[in-house]
Parts: C-alpha cells; sequence; structure tokens
C-alpha cells in the first residue's frame, strides 16, 4: 500500500527545549546557582530512564533469593545471607548495595536490615507476583526496536490466552495462574474504586470479567446488602468463593453471546484495556443492552494520561497491553467517548488518587 505524503509542519522547538540542546547552555547552567540545582535534577531523572532496567533486574533478583523475605524475620550478617541464597560474598554486596540504594534494604553494625519500603514493597498485594512474571515481558523487549516496529511474536500474549478466547475447558492450570495474579493486585484496585464510586443506591452488581470474585469480596464488606453476580469464563469462576454472602455465578463469555440482565450496576474491572477497540465497543453495547434505564456502569482500571502523559500508564501498562497483542491502554477521554456511543450519560470524572493503580470512569443508561 502506497501512502500519500502529506504536508509535515515545520515548527522549530520552544526556547526551552533549544537552550536543552545546547552545550554551551550545559556548561554554563553549571555556573550558575540559580538554574544548576535544576539542571543537575535532570541529570539525575535522565539516568534513572537510563538505569531503570538494570534497578528493576535487581529487584527480580532480591525477590527471586527471597533476600527481603529473609530479613523480613530477621537482621543478618552478609555471611548468613551468602550462604542461605547461594550468591558468593562479592557479588552479594553489588546486589544489596543495589538493594540499599534503591531503600529496599540498609547496612548498619554489622547486619543487613529490611527498610521500610522493602517491607510494604512484600506487604502490597500483587507487587511480588508482578515483578515475577516480568521476566516475559522483558524477554519481549530484548530487541525494542522490532517490538515497536510490530516484528516480535510477544511471549507475553501467549502468558494471558484467556484474552484471545483460547482458554479451554482443558485449561485450568493457565486459568488458576491467571486468576491467582489477577486476585493478587486486585485488593489495592477494589480499594481505590470503591474510593471513587458510591453503590449505596444499587440493588445488584453484576462484575464482568471479575475472576475469582476478589473484587466483589471488597465490595460485600463495604455494601452488605448489595446483590452480587460474578460472570466470566467457566474455567476461571470454578474457583470462586462460594461462600461470599449473596453471590450469583454465572459462567460465559462476553465474547460469544449477551450480558445476562435484571441487574442495576455492571463493573468492568481491568478488563477493557485487554482488548482491542472492536471487542471494546461490542462488550460496552452489550452492557448497556443488560442494564436497565438509569442503570450504572463501572470501567476501573490504570488508563493513560491522554494529553498529560503519566509515566506509570503510559510506560508501563501502555507497553504491557501492546505485548499482549489484543489490548490497548485508554485515556478517561477515549473511555468515555466509546461509553457516549454506546449510549451512556458519562459521568463527571474524579481524580484517581493513585492512577498507577487504577483511575474510575462511571456513567448512566439514558
Amino acid at each position: 500500500m502506497v501512502v500519500a505524503a502529506t504536508a509535515i509542519p515545520n515548527r522549530a522547538p520552544g526556547l526551552l527545549t533549544r537552550l536543552a540542546l545546547s552545550p554551551r547552555f550545559h556548561a554554563l547552567a553549571e555556573r550558575l546557582p540559580f538554574v544548576r540545582n535544576h539542571a543537575r535534577a535532570e541529570g539525575r531523572a535522565l539516568f534513572d530512564i537510563v538505569g531503570g532496567f538494570v534497578q528493576s533486574q535487581a529487584l527480580l533478583a532480591l525477590v527471586e533469593l527471597r533476600l527481603m523475605h529473609r530479613l523480613s524475620e530477621s537482621s543478618l550478617p552478609a555471611a548468613e545471607l551468602s550462604r542461605l541464597s547461594g550468591v558468593d560474598l562479592p557479588r552479594l554486596a553489588v546486589l544489596m548495595q543495589a538493594g540499599a540504594a534503591l531503600r529496599l534494604v540498609r547496612f548498619k553494625r554489622g547486619l543487613w536490615h529490611l527498610t521500610p519500603r522493602g517491607a510494604a514493597f512484600l506487604t502490597v498485594p500483587g507487587l511480588e507476583a508482578m515483578v515475577r512474571h516480568h521476566p516475559v515481558l522483558y524477554r519481549d523487549l530484548a530487541d525494542p526496536v522490532a517490538f515497536f516496529r510490530g516484528e516480535t511474536t510477544p511471549e507475553l500474549a501467549g502468558f494471558w490466552p484467556y484474552v484471545f478466547g483460547a482458554l479451554k475447558d482443558q485449561d485450568a492450570g493457565l486459568a488458576a495462574r491467571y486468576s491467582a495474579l489477577m486476585a493478587d493486585s486486585q485488593g489495592l484496585v477494589a480499594e481505590d474504586t470503591l474510593r471513587q464510586v458510591d453503590l449505596a443506591d444499587r440493588k445488584h452488581l453484576m462484575d464482568v470479567g471479575g475472576g475469582t470474585g476478589r473484587f466483589l469480596s471488597a465490595v460485600a464488606t463495604r455494601y452488605p446488602s448489595l446483590s452480587l453476580t460474578l460472570f466470566d469464563l467457566p474455567q476461571v469462576v470454578a474457583g470462586a468463593d462460594q461462600r461470599l454472602p449473596g453471590l450469583t455465578v454465572a459462567p460465559g463469555s462476553f465474547r460469544d453471546g449477551a450480558l445476562p440482565d435484571g441487574r442495576d450496576a455492571i463493573s468492568l474491572v481491568r478488563v477493557l484495556y485487554d482488548h482491542g477497540d472492536a471487542q471494546v465497543d461490542s462488550l460496552l453495547a452489550k452492557t448497556h443492552a443488560a442494564l436497565p434505564v438509569g442503570g450504572r456502569v463501572v470501567v476501573s482500571e490504570p488508563m493513560s494520561g491522554g494529553d498529560k502523559p503519566d509515566p506509570a500508564t503510559d510506560v508501563y501498562f501502555a507497553v504491557y497491553t501492546l505485548a499482549m497483542r489484543t489490548g490497548r491502554t485508554r485515556s478517561a477521554a477515549d473511555i468515555a467517548q466509546r461509553l457516549g456511543k454506546a449510549g451512556f450519560s458519562v459521568d463527571q470524572p474524579r481524580a484517581a488518587p493513585r492512577p498507577f493503580i487504577t483511575s474510575v470512569v462511571t456513567a448512566r443508561r439514558a
């Protein structure tokens, strides 16, 4: 296919960018106290970008060797950590020093200790599981130029076969892996979602693509009188906690048919960004059809910053969903536009407390 050439406006970079492109300006900046600190902070930020992969790999090594886990039980000397991890002392010293630079561990009075940041890492649900499965994504990015040109077959796409509709009845192991990782990370997502959404006026919530019911469990705690329905693939909902009060399990696939009706609220938690635009538009249309007039839909997932790019969502999540080959990290404005096209009246968005965990867009069926 031949693409016709179009005229591209020739606009020079802005003043600050032109200054930043000048080696003479950088030399001058080092001699001027009022710009020196800013210039050095920018330099540090650039090096953090350059060294980001090594930092994440050092974190992965700390996790896989269970060094922070051991320090959560007791502070230990380097020799003992070397024995327990099977890493010789000189190489362990490099890894632990890296961990200290990341403020995950610290060395004091001859012993290595876990820091509050390291303790938070071990405690925050889903973080460790996320880090441990990152090697799949990192292998996909080994040749980033080929990756962004679409010349590779990402391994991550095979890690999540359910997004292709490829999870078969016999794939119980894959379903369990998917469900475990989702459940681990869903606690914080549920917490932040429910901070932004009030369901007090709803009678029955259906969570579509809800895994084994982790989000609904949080909803039940907050709204004990609310009836709940869990809708997901049969292999996935087989692992649902049937003890959840008021829970109805509805096995099915939104790819293959309509959604069950009779509920006045539907949640889509970390669902849309797993799928392409056509599938998302189809799902939103089915969601609209399943709700009564006044019915409410809640979309909760990491969202692009749009006109104000966000380093967590527009780097990490956007690249992750690109590697999955089916999804896309969308902005709140994009999601709102798609909800409007499906027939919803979109609510005024609220600022997310932690966009790297989740953002929320809600709407009502007019």
